[in-house]
């Protein structure tokens, strides 16, 4: 699985896919020993998911509801072609990109979830991130209940740092290579964590 999708997705972990079964993205078939299977309709539910948050940015619950309408009859899973972000995108680029308008845009620069570089210029993760905050903004979460997020954010990148930060340093080439690798893990190993125990939260009894 990871072997014909790494070509087109480089970042892809084992972590990760788990991660979209476990919100309901994909349904591998199980072995009676256990193992998943994966078959043509698992790898291309798993191209479109990835195509969708990487070249659109889309949330996983639009994303799950664009697979549940591909499935009716007559709609293949293809994903929309988009072109490729440049890096440096003015304001107007990045509100037009992300889909969100300038209100939005000033909060989410209020509460430090997006900043401009020194030339004013933002790079595509802003784009990420706004495009994310405009759809929680549909459920009437604003930018300013986001700071929690900024802040465990924050103290999440200290803790990865001090695992990664040695490997991008080390004399060895190949070692100093697999820092990226060893990072996508463990970013997808602890937004693994975070949905479960938000979900574990939400499943406890109120007052318990």
């Amino acid at each position: 699985m990871l072997a014909q999708l790494r070509p087109e997705f480089p970042d892809v972990t084992i972590s990760k896919i788990r991660f979209l079964e476990a919100e309901g993205l994909i349904s591998p078939a199980r072995t009676e020993a256990g193992y998943r299977q994966f078959g043509e309709v698992d790898v291309a539910r798993l191209r479109y998911v990835l195509a969708a948050q990487r070249d659109r940015y889309l949330p996983l619950k639009v994303i799950r509801e664009q697979l549940a309408a591909a499935e009716r009859p007559a709609r293949p899973l293809t994903a929309v072609p988009q072109p490729p972000l440049r890096l440096g995108l003015s304001r107007e680029e990045l509100a037009e990109h992300a889909g969100v308008d300038a209100d939005l845009l000033a909060d989410l620069e209020q509460y430090g979830l997006v900043a401009a570089d020194s030339a004013g210029r933002y790079d595509p993760d802003a784009v990420r991130i706004a495009a994310t905050a405009g759809a929680l903004a549909e459920f009437g979460i604003e930018a300013r209940h986001l700071r929690a997020f900024r802040a465990a954010a924050d103290r999440e990148v200290g803790l990865l740092a001090q695992i990664v930060t040695p490997l991008r340093l080390h004399r060895d080439p190949a070692t100093r290579a697999r820092a990226e690798e060893v990072l996508s893990e463990l970013v997808s190993l602890t937004a693994s964590l975070h949905t479960l125990l938000v979900k574990a939260g939400l499943r406890a009894p109120v007052g318990g």
